[in-house]
């Protein structure tokens, strides 16, 4: 079946000696991998290639064939262009982290318009905006919404925030509850936008320390999920 669809790029590499395999999450089909025979020795490959960058919003025409593991793209064009999401040192960065986090969690091969939606309007707030150094958290925050554990709204009286039930408590339960900064800041963020986000005052070492917090709370709820090779250097950028 050929057919269009527009995408974003979570991951790509090198396969053989020309070719690349280039991981998706496309509007119609869900999480899909394509084959990209030899790419990198056509002279013409060179814009080819460089659409491909991580988080890159694509509108590709492709042949899809159901139960086939890798399918073909006949034909790419740039659906947003970035002015600097891939040029900006700190963006580049965030770009590298969240893609690792999205390649992890995103597994479904079906449409969800809702969650394409949220990834295309949140990368392209991104790019335009330039107080973002606390846009990965909100992300990553509104991202639970769509795999179905987004904390629940806090009650007044709630001290603590239970990571394996989802939900905020009067007292703390176990090793998994959350309170002190963590929770102030987690109410925080609950009850903000990203055009607000500029309003939430965070430290280095805060920042670091919510988004170990969300990241467990991403493996408690996600069995396949594992913390991303990128942390390290991602948390260096933004300490």
């Amino acid at each position: 079946m050929q057919t269009n669809t527009n995408a974003i790029v979570l991951s790509k590499l090198k396969y053989r000696e020309n070719d690349l395999i280039v991981k998706c999450y496309t509007e119609k089909f869900g999480v899909v991998s394509f084959l990209l025979r030899g790419v990198l020795k056509n002279k013409k490959g060179g814009a080819k290639v460089a659409y491909f960058q991580l988080l890159s919003q694509l509108q590709l025409e492709i042949i899809f064939k159901p139960n086939r593991s890798l399918q073909s793209v006949k034909e790419v064009k740039i659906n947003q262009f970035y002015s600097s999401l891939h040029s900006n040192v700190l963006k580049s960065a965030i770009v590298m982290f969240l893609a690792e986090v999205l390649s992890s969690t995103l597994k479904e091969e079906e449409e969800n318009e809702l969650l394409f939606s949220y990834l295309e309007t949140t990368l392209q707030w991104l790019d335009n905006h330039n107080d973002f150094a606390n846009f990965h958290l909100l992300f990553l925050l509104k991202l639970t919404k769509y795999f179905g554990f987004y904390p629940e709204n806090p009650l007044p009286e709630s001290n603590s925030f239970n990571l394996l039930e989802g939900r905020f408590e009067t007292v703390t339960q176990n090793k998994n509850s959350v309170s002190g900064e963590n929770l102030t800041l987690l109410k925080q963020l609950l009850g903000t936008t990203f055009d607000a986000l500029n309003n939430v005052k965070i430290s280095a070492k805060q920042r670091q320390s919510f988004l170990n917090m969300i990241l467990h709370y991403f493996e408690l709820h996600l069995g396949s999920f594992r913390t991303p090779k990128s942390l390290q250097i991602f948390n260096q950028v933004f300490s």
